[in-house]
């Protein structure tokens, strides 16, 4: 008889074929999903019948110590907080019955992802993407009956645009992808037949879309109630909202203060501060050297300090794809996925935009001092490729006691698998700057840089908290992130956009870093001379990607 978690994970997966393909779980490559509203009643009938089972074989239980020490109790408890989040999603209608952006990059991700990461052997994927391709279709021509909510119009706005930059990939650069993969004369022709398919569908969404009032009225919040249960079944918080709103914003004023300090010591002003991070670049010759060089150095740094067990897996920079140059600053198109835990490869590509001597000198000078050496080490070493993401989903897959930590934060096609995994996987890699500052790896320069990201850092868990809970309009987070921050309009618009349709996930950052530096000041409390970065690091990740609040429990316990 199959464990209540087996059956947990093989619904998943059935119910989420794109994601399973993100995980490495090839079974369901050829689907897309079903979103209509039959389906998704019968998945919640799935959802009562899979909590029966864990409620009678795996007794719910808050005893922290039992769920320290017995990881198939641990998945039981993070499999029923992930159907009531799931639940939630569709109780509330906010999500598959009102954003018509989590369909179009639903669509575009079940292709773009075989494109990404495709199957050995590669004709296995040929047949996958032309499968999808061809059910376009149908998954996309359920959107008109689906959506039963008002739709904000910058939702719809994000989908048009998916629509379009997707429709103009999949006419004009799929062929460059198959000719890149070595495609014979058979597959190619079939495959360019479905992208056109595909194309026509994404052409006809659009010009529904289009064709829908637009609605300035319609919420952008998910409500006081649902942000709750967010918080309590998502990243296991025990504090409710308003506490959270007024620890952020007392902690505002001094991030602010410090940052504005740091700024003028080392370059006169905050503005001259980001002349100068700009003007810290590479030189084309070098720029992607750069990217690797600063990955050996965090590497060094890390065993040099006995930081963590950084994990076998090798990871290589290269330039974003010539079939994906164009599209990908326009989608949810990461510089750096997570690795498939389920689908081990011999090495992890990390894509970054492409600078070399063929761009105009303009253009070379821009994409440089856009990915000046600050950017680089912060945001693709440190947090991503290196200490933080990168050595997290390695632990995660070669570690995890949880099975469900194991998938939990895989980069999907609008967001990760489970929302559960969110605060341990941002938490975590924001953390790595954290300790990259404090133990003394950053420069001035991407120290103060650090700084500014801590304050854009509050200002997301401020404009997540007050917006889905009514505090802040929409307009009024734009607002405040141009006030605040010192975002451009355009940035702020876009930021807004994005907190506003995933609720929950802005203030995860905020929510795990500080959870992980208060347990560890927990633990080096109680262990005094003998507490270890090492051992503690170790201890924290070795449970995957599980909410940081409910880890710190566990490692409390034990």
């Amino acid at each position: 008889m199959r464990s209540p978690i087996d059956q947990f994970l093989e619904q998943y997966f059935f119910r989420h074929p794109v994601n399973a393909t993100f995980t490495g779980m090839r079974l369901h490559d050829h689907e897309l999903p079903d979103w209509t509203r039959e389906a998704r009643d019968d998945e919640q009938d799935e959802f009562e019948a899979i909590t029966i089972a864990l409620d009678d074989t795996f007794p719910q239980t808050e005893d922290w110590g039992t769920l320290a020490v017995d990881a198939i109790y641990l998945d039981a408890e993070l499999a029923r907080a992930s159907l009531d989040v799931r639940q939630l999603e569709f109780e509330s209608k906010f999500f598959h019955d009102k954003n018509p952006a989590l369909w179009t990059g639903e669509a575009l991700f079940g292709v773009i992802g075989l494109m990404l990461r495709p199957p050995t052997p590669v004709e296995d994927a040929f047949a996958s993407i032309a499968m999808r391709l061809h059910d376009m279709p149908r998954f996309l021509g359920d959107l008109p009956d689906a959506i039963t909510e008002p739709m904000p119009p910058r939702w719809v706005e994000r989908a048009v645009k998916e629509c379009v930059v997707g429709a103009e990939l999949l006419r004009h650069k799929l062929g460059m992808w198959l000719d890149a993969h070595g495609a014979d004369d058979a597959s190619r022709l079939w495959v360019l037949e479905a992208g056109e398919i595909g194309a026509a569908a994404l052409d006809a969404t659009a010009q529904w879309l289009r064709a829908q009032p637009l609605d300035d009225t319609a919420s952008t919040a998910i409500g006081a109630e649902a942000y709750e249960i967010l918080l309590r079944r998502g990243h296991f918080c025990d504090d409710d909202a308003a506490s959270l709103l007024r620890r952020a914003q007392e902690d505002m004023p001094e991030a602010q203060q410090r940052f504005e300090s740091m700024a003028i010591e080392i370059a006169g002003s905050v503005e001259a501060l980001a002349e100068a991070l700009a003007d810290d670049h590479p030189d084309t010759s070098g720029y992607l050297a750069a990217y690797a060089d600063k990955w050996d150095a965090c590497r060094e740094f890390a065993t040099d300090h006995d930081l963590v067990e950084w994990g076998t897996w090798p990871l290589r920079y290269t330039p974003i794809p010539a079939w994906a140059a164009d599209a990908a600053p326009q989608l949810y198109f990461l510089f750096y996925r997570s690795p498939a835990p389920y689908e081990p490869r011999d090495e992890h590509l990390y894509l970054v935009t492409p600078v070399d001597a063929s761009l105009p000198a303009a253009e070379q000078e821009r994409r440089l001092r856009q990915w000046n050496h600050s950017a680089i080490t912060l945001n693709h070493v440190v947090h991503h490729g290196a200490l933080g993401h990168h050595v997290q989903n390695w632990h995660a897959a070669t570690h995890s006691t949880s099975k469900i930590g194991t998938v939990a934060a895989v980069d999907c096609a609008s967001r990760i698998g489970l929302f559960q995994g969110g605060s341990m996987a941002e938490g975590w890699a924001c953390y790595a700057t954290e300790l990259a500052d404090e133990l003394g790896f950053l420069t001035p320069l991407e120290q103060a840089s650090e700084q500014q990201s801590r304050v854009r850092m509050l200002a997301r868990a401020i404009v997540d908290i007050s917006l889905h809970t009514g505090v802040m309009s929409f307009d009024d987070a734009v607002e405040y992130y141009e006030a605040e921050v010192g975002m451009a309009h355009a940035a702020a618009l876009g930021e807004t956009t994005k907190n506003s349709m995933f609720p929950g996930t802005a203030v995860m950052y905020w929510l795990g870093t500080q959870g992980i530096l208060a347990l560890r000041e927990a633990v080096r409390a109680r262990e005094g001379s003998a507490f270890s970065y090492r051992r503690f690091h170790d201890a924290l990740l070795s449970r995957g990607a599980i909410p940081v609040l409910l880890a710190a429990k566990l490692l409390l316990a034990e």
